[in-house]
């Protein structure tokens, strides 16, 4: 072969080659064909973490298959007794009058455990209902003629302060008595085991909304919603639309942690009205747990005009026969005379 031959010869097959090359980059099949062809189906990548279980009073995630048994503690809630410790943590909060314009607060625990609680307060016998709704064990410095018959029936796990006074409820120096009596989470958990009390427990869950359904809740705009029981115990919430929470006030002095400084914030807040009748010189109310009535639901700076009912021992929050979902996270509920509901609940 001459040399004019070759050079032709070899200028093809580089032609041939080069052709080659390009029609395998041209007829490389996408990401998505290839998972068409494969029958694979091609998934985004979701940063978002994945629980393997959920806290059944709060609705968040956690990794920990955790069945702690819920402790319910009696809180002070008297000017002399704020800003009050360990509120912070936990998952549900009732808010009900004790006698004259007075309230003290049912503080639920179970997805975490503060160090220290209180101060601790006596009990009242619908108090007392209102832990049984979580078959709680009850911490209580105290009591009425009613609530000690229930609480020494032999039918309820408590701790009364009355017999650990100086022991495992502890008197602070910085306040005077009855606002002073402290407790820390461990001493409630030693001293329930060495009572024998349950301490893993299966709790029934509150319903939760999923992500979604969250950012599309509907109703009346409230950002700033007022509870009134009297002088001294007013309440504010105000909404925070960046983190979907509101915080709490009482005559407009935000409610912190004693210790950490750390405000409440809570992704739902339910008014409930309920029938209260005096029943003693004492002052000492009767209140209607069971009936069901009206009440009021504020979530993502929006309210909600629903009902309640009496579940198993609980307030579930109803609509149309239907049980209204919680926004997974905190709950503080504030229980009124039903007559208050109207006058002194507001919201805008």
């Amino acid at each position: 072969m001459n040399k004019k031959r070759l050079f032709v010869a070899c200028f093809v097959a580089l032609i041939l080659m080069l052709s080659a090359c390009s029609s395998k980059e041209t007829s490389k099949p996408s990401d998505d064909a290839a998972s068409k062809d494969t029958g694979i189906e091609k998934k985004e990548v979701d940063d978002k973490p994945r629980f393997a279980y959920t806290f059944p009073l709060t609705g968040k995630g956690t990794d920990e298959a955790l069945a702690s048994r819920a402790v319910a503690v009696m809180v002070n809630n008297a000017p002399e007794a704020r800003p009050q410790s360990g509120l912070h943590k936990a998952d549900i909060v009732y808010e009900v009058l004790a006698e004259g314009k007075i309230t003290r607060l049912l503080a639920v625990f179970q997805s975490e455990e503060p160090d220290v609680i209180g101060p601790v307060r006596s009990a009242r016998d619908y108090y007392v209902r209102l832990s049984n709704g979580f078959d709680a064990i009850y911490i209580h410095h105290g009591w009425s003629p009613s609530a000690k018959s229930m609480l020494t029936s032999g039918n309820i796990d408590s701790l009364n302060g009355l017999y650990y006074d100086g022991t495992l409820f502890k008197r602070a120096n910085f306040r005077k008595a009855p606002h002073n009596s402290y407790i820390t989470y461990e001493n409630i958990l030693k001293e329930s085991e060495k009572k024998k009390f349950e301490l893993q427990q299966e709790i029934p869950a509150f319903s939760f909304l999923k992500e979604d359904e969250v950012t599309a809740i509907e109703g009346d705009p409230a950002s700033t919603v007022t509870v009134s029981y009297g002088d001294h115990y007013k309440v504010h919430y105000r909404y925070q639309s960046k983190k979907g929470t509101y915080l709490r006030y009482v005559n407009n002095e935000q409610t912190v942690d004693r210790e950490t400084e750390i405000p409440i914030e809570l992704e739902n807040v339910l008014v409930v009205g309920a029938n209260h009748q005096v029943i003693d010189s004492a002052g000492r109310r009767n209140i209607n747990l069971e009936s069901g009535g009206d009440a009021i639901l504020f979530q993502q700076g929006k309210s909600q005009e629903i009902n309640w009912k009496h579940e198993k021992g609980r307030i579930i929050p109803v609509k149309d026969g239907a049980e209204v979902p919680f926004v997974p996270g905190k709950t503080w509920v504030n229980l009124v005379p039903a007559s208050d509901l109207g006058p002194n609940v507001s919201w805008e």
